[in-house]
């Protein structure tokens, strides 16, 4: 019978504890999702970037990509605001391997569909370690909720192999 009042006692002290807080409480929602698709010979993967929310590889084909997000909540708290999807790739590319050798950007191409924005270009550097041209895939995509990098890579001499597949990836992105 103790038992019984005692468990009774307990749960009647977290009830009106709960009833009569006096601290109003607001719900937050935490993450963002977003959706991508990916070739069926790329996996996701971990330790390419720290900042990345996906990464991909196959070692085989000797390619890889990356995407990172920047909420556009999270840039506003930082006090950071783009009036442009154009804006956010300049910021962006301007010290994208700024300092490698031969370091080549292509002309930038715009594209809208519906609501959301789309950047893509070329750039390709001598890497002096491998001693072989890289070449990236450069992507942004503006939402209504953010802004997005995708990263995309491999040897400029398979270019012309992967980039239809990376450009697949850049525009299958949805929030």
């Amino acid at each position: 019978m103790k038992k019984i009042i005692t468990i009774l006692t307990s749960i009647l002290l977290l009830v009106s504890t709960s009833l009569f807080a006096q601290t109003a409480m607001k719900e937050y929602k935490a993450g963002h999702i977003f959706n991508i698709s990916l070739p069926d010979y790329m996996s996701k993967t971990a330790g390419l970037n720290s900042a990345a929310t996906i990464q991909f590889i196959n070692v085989e084909k000797d390619v890889a990509g990356i995407v990172i997000e920047d909420t556009k909540e999270d840039l506003q708290l930082a006090d950071v605001k783009y009036a442009s999807a154009k804006d956010f790739y300049d910021e962006f590319i301007k010290d994208f391997l700024k300092d490698e050798p031969k370091r080549k950007v292509s002309t930038p191409i715009n594209k809208k569909n519906g609501t959301t924005n789309f950047i893509e270009t070329d750039v390709s550097y001598y890497d002096n370690d491998s001693k072989v041209e890289i070449y990236y895939f450069v992507g942004i995509v503006e939402t209504a909720n953010a802004y997005y990098k995708i990263l995309c890579w491999g040897t400029l001499e398979t270019k012309d192999t992967y980039k239809a597949d990376f450009q697949k990836i850049f525009y299958s992105l949805k929030d």
